[in-house]
């Protein structure tokens, strides 16, 4: 028997169905009824649940001062080397910022001053789409705004260690 005569199948799908080629039209799909819309209490149980989560952790820090030494462990790196990290003062700057003293916050760390505002911001627009039905607020930021990010970061931890840059240190 020469190779000429030999019948060639269809490819055929895991489930065995022949394979569709491409520009030839296909049996029609039943539609899936649409999953129903989640109630407002689902869409408003994650922001409502981070939200609690934040206010009781400046609940914490707000009746457990900071500046009273034993309550909190020291930065290792400020411990080891005597260098400010970003984070150091971020506690005395949430004790300040739950007691509504707004100037203290910004004298321990500015930048958590920064991103406690930030925060509240995402969580105020998360919650309002989250009562209007709408979609979870995305941030989704490119590369070059992920460096710039570090950038000022590190910017923050080098000038607040330095002389001029003292009323940045805590």
């Amino acid at each position: 028997m020469s190779g000429e005569n030999q019948r060639v199948d269809a490819p055929r799908t895991p489930d065995a169905r022949p394979v569709t080629p491409p520009g030839r039209p296909t049996a029609p799909v039943p539609m899936q009824a649409a999953a129903p819309a989640p109630s407002r209490a689902r869409r408003l149980a994650a922001p409502v649940l981070y939200v609690a989560g934040a206010v009781a952790a400046f609940a914490y820090v707000g009746t457990v001062d900071p500046n009273e030494p034993g309550h909190y462990p020291v930065c290792p790196l400020l411990r080891l080397t005597g260098v400010l990290c970003p984070g150091c003062g971020g506690l005395r700057s949430a004790h300040a910022f739950a007691h509504g003293d707004l100037a203290a916050a910004f004298g321990s760390n500015a930048l958590a001053v920064v991103g406690y505002f930030l925060f509240a911001g995402f969580m105020a627009v998360w919650l309002v789409r989250a009562l209007r039905g709408g979609p979870v607020p995305r941030v989704v930021l490119r590369p070059a705004y992920w460096w710039a990010l570090g950038a000022v970061v590190l910017l923050f931890a080098v000038v607040r260690n330095l002389s001029f840059g003292s009323a940045l240190a805590p």
